[in-house]
């Protein structure tokens, strides 16, 4: 798991049966030394499915590969990211 900045949401005008009623946002990890100097992630942006309401500047656990699609099972969906917590506070 690692912490991630919400930078922007994805607006779809198609996508898979499943994914029907999803929230997707846009999102950069985070790394020790951004954090500590309030820096914009350098990293590679992700789509994650977002349940918890998350926005635009929000820190949020970023759950990745196998992991981001158990909330789902036993129904399939091919989420590689999943927001598995909103961040109210980091304190290091």
């Amino acid at each position: 798991m690692r912490i991630a900045k919400i930078i922007g949401k994805v607006t779809c005008n198609r996508m898979l049966d499943s994914f029907r009623g999803a929230t997707l946002r846009v999102a950069v990890p985070v790394t020790l030394k951004e954090l500590k100097k309030n820096t914009m992630p350098a990293s590679e942006e992700l789509v994650l499915w977002d349940e918890y309401g998350a926005g635009y500047g929000d820190y949020v656990a970023l759950s990745e590969g196998g992991e981001a699609a158990q909330p789902f099972l036993p129904e399939r969906k091919p989420v590689d990211a999943y927001n598995a917590a909103l961040l109210d506070d980091i304190e290091l």
